[in-house]
């Protein structure tokens, strides 16, 4: 199941790259850490000019996004749950890098809230990232995450676990 699902991520990812006009290769390789279980889809950056590679990350990682959120969402139609694969899309080592910042940035917010115990707001993730950040920081003991406001302005809200509203949102 994981080498079919690597195999049409790899297909599906360079047929979308050909579409763009663009050259390269894509390779796949299973992937397991504090997230979960995802199926890197790389792709080479050699053949590509910077401006392409600039072009495919977009800003803050936005163009990687939705690249990713398709591949997700094509990949995985019709799909049972237990049937899905998660797929992460990686250029220049930019998620390797953000996964590493996001670390850091909740580890961070995990010692500002155990510190003063007041919450503290995380603008500007996008939502793979919120779901990411609800992960780390839940790990550590006595604080709690939840979302608040709408899109495009949601964040991400650290708090003491007996500061989290009842529902999580």
């Amino acid at each position: 199941m994981a080498t079919d699902a690597a195999t049409a991520g790899v297909n599906w990812l360079t047929t979308l790259l050909t579409m763009q006009g663009l050259t390269s290769t894509v390779s796949a390789h299973q992937v397991e850490d504090e997230s979960g279980q995802s199926c890197w889809l790389t792709i080479a950056e050699a053949p590509l000019s910077t401006e392409q590679i600039q072009a495919l990350i977009g800003d803050g990682g936005a163009v990687l996004d939705s690249i990713q959120y398709l591949a997700n969402t094509t990949l995985n139609l019709g799909k049972e749950q237990d049937e899905q694969q998660a797929f992460t899309i990686e250029l220049a080592g930019y998620r390797a890098k953000r996964l590493e910042e996001l670390k850091a940035m909740a580890a961070d917010a995990a010692e500002r809230v155990l510190a003063s115990g007041e919450e503290y707001e995380m603008q500007g993730l996008s939502s793979a990232e919120r779901r990411q950040m609800h992960h780390f920081v839940g790990a550590h003991a006595g604080l709690a995450t939840f979302s608040r406001g709408r899109e495009p302005d949601r964040r991400l809200v650290v708090c003491k676990t007996d500061q989290a509203p009842e529902a999580e949102s």
